[in-house]
């Protein structure tokens, strides 16, 4: 199984495009993944934080529905999953949930990105010894 971790958007067009074709060339099954990260409102009353975490998740999952039509429309068979936390935690948690075996995450790309260079390569290795996927960077 082939894992994209998306934000959706223009930005993860290339990421989507890669793992698109890659699970045309392979026939795995692709999985996208969307991480709806409310931690930037760490300080907020809870019940805020809540709805919060429900409207992201809810963009999460129509986010992830477009690019799963996306790749439906070129043969690829998909899988979406939306969860809530933070990327860094959550990512190797559903590489073993869903025993994928590649990863493809996207470069960053100004600052708008989650990582710089660095902390990208760092993460990277983090998660080919904590799940001994292939990881594969777009863009």
């Amino acid at each position: 199984m082939i894992l994209c971790a998306t934000r959706g958007g223009e930005e993860s067009t290339i990421t989507q495009n890669v793992a698109i074709q890659l699970a045309k060339e392979t026939g795995e099954l692709l999985a996208l993944l969307y991480v709806a990260d409310s931690s930037f409102l760490d300080k907020t009353a809870s019940a805020l934080l809540v709805n919060v975490e429900k409207e992201l998740s809810n963009m999460g999952e129509f986010l992830m529905s477009m690019a799963a039509d996306k790749a439906e429309r070129q043969g690829v068979k998909t899988t979406t999953v939306v969860r809530s936390g933070v990327l860094r935690d959550v990512l190797p948690m559903v590489v073993q949930e869903l025993n994928a075996t590649t990863i493809v995450l996207g470069k960053p790309a100004g600052d708008r990105s989650r990582f710089n260079a660095h902390e990208l390569d760092q993460f990277v290795q983090h998660l080919n010894e904590v799940t001994g996927a292939k990881v594969i960077l777009a863009g």
